[in-house]
């Protein structure tokens, strides 16, 4: 393999705020972790949005090679966990923020961040899956793990069309749950009820003040939304309830009560996939290769050439797109 690559790399701008592009590097400019990638595949996710764009100051080192997810195949290491050959993703670990991501042919990484790709997942597939999936099984197993059965009612998903939302539909339906969607875009209905939502809440009956009290009707709910649209979930869980939380998508605010805490006894679980222990990742990628068949995730995804990445970087804040996608690095 050549020793030149691409890259998208972020770096300071006259106006003091990084804003990255696509730039060619060589492996010396590699940092010097144990284990070389050749990376195949990454995907955007929000976070990748505002890295890019510099919406946000997401990037703690500068320059930085963006992405917080990658796949690839190992071609040297100096790790005794690691052998050239062997298939790995990365999820999060402060890719991107503070470590190189995988917006990159090439990658070297902290060995201990690598998690091996599970047989039943191409790279592409991985990729698809990705933070998103990843972050929305870490959320499915936390409702899981609070015990809430199938019978208890519907569970809720906001933010529904987006990655995570995509993702968790599939996990839930695929588990046997009732699923109810909710998405302020009605033209992606169809799409979500083919990956197993029963009902569509439309994101306006949950964006709005709540009262700190309202009806009980679901069981729990994963919300990748935050703010007023998490305030109203909390208002309505059933007794006993959870909310899975892993997003902030229309603010990092919480207009809300301590009463259906002290009242209804329900919980809001904060799911971090960025530094999640390793065990709770590698289960996590054990549940997903059981419960998800690929043939029934391609309709999530999309593929891209890593020189889209930040046009669709910029869409991904303005909430243009649906479901997942994948950047192939080497296209």
């Amino acid at each position: 393999m050549s020793d030149s690559f691409q890259a998208i790399v972020a770096r300071a701008q006259e106006d003091g705020k990084p804003r990255a592009g696509l730039e060619t590097l060589s492996v010396a400019d590699l940092p010097d972790e144990a284990v070389l990638v050749d990376v195949e595949y990454s995907t955007v996710n929000y976070k990748d949005g505002l890295a890019v764009t510099g919406a946000a100051p997401i990037c703690q080192n500068l320059p930085m090679v963006c992405g917080i997810d990658l796949a690839g195949t190992v071609s040297e290491s100096r790790s005794d966990a690691w052998r050239p050959g062997d298939r790995v993703l990365v999820n999060g670990y402060g890719l991107s923020e503070r470590h190189w991501g995988g917006y990159s042919q090439r990658a070297r990484v902290n060995p201990d961040f690598l998690v091996r790709i599970p047989e039943a997942f191409s790279s592409e597939q991985a990729m698809a899956i990705g933070t998103a999936g990843y972050t929305a099984m870490l959320a499915v197993n936390a409702i899981r793990d609070h015990g809430v059965s199938t019978e208890r009612g519907p569970v809720l998903v906001t933010g529904a069309a987006g990655g995570v939302g995509s993702f968790a539909v599939l996990l839930l339906s695929a588990l046997g749950y009732e699923v109810a969607a909710s998405t302020g875009r009605p033209e992606t209905a169809d799409y979500l009820k083919g990956l197993g939502a029963s009902t569509i809440v439309d994101r306006a009956d949950l964006a709005r003040s709540a009262r700190p009290l309202e009806k009980e009707v679901w069981a729990a709910a994963v919300d990748s939304v935050g703010s007023t649209t998490l305030a109203t979930t909390l208002a309505q869980l059933r007794y006993d309830g959870i909310v899975s939380a892993c997003g902030l998508a229309a603010g990092a605010d919480l207009p809300a009560t301590v009463l259906p805490f002290i009242l209804r006894n329900v919980r809001l679980q904060g799911i971090d996939s960025v530094m999640a222990p390793m065990g709770r990742r590698e289960r996590a990628w054990k549940d997903l290769a059981a419960l998800l068949d690929p043939d029934r995730f391609a309709a999530v995804h999309q593929l891209a050439p890593l020189s889209q990445v930040p046009d669709l970087c910029a869409a991904i804040l303005a909430g243009k797109i649906r479901g997942r996608v994948v950047i192939d690095v080497n296209a």
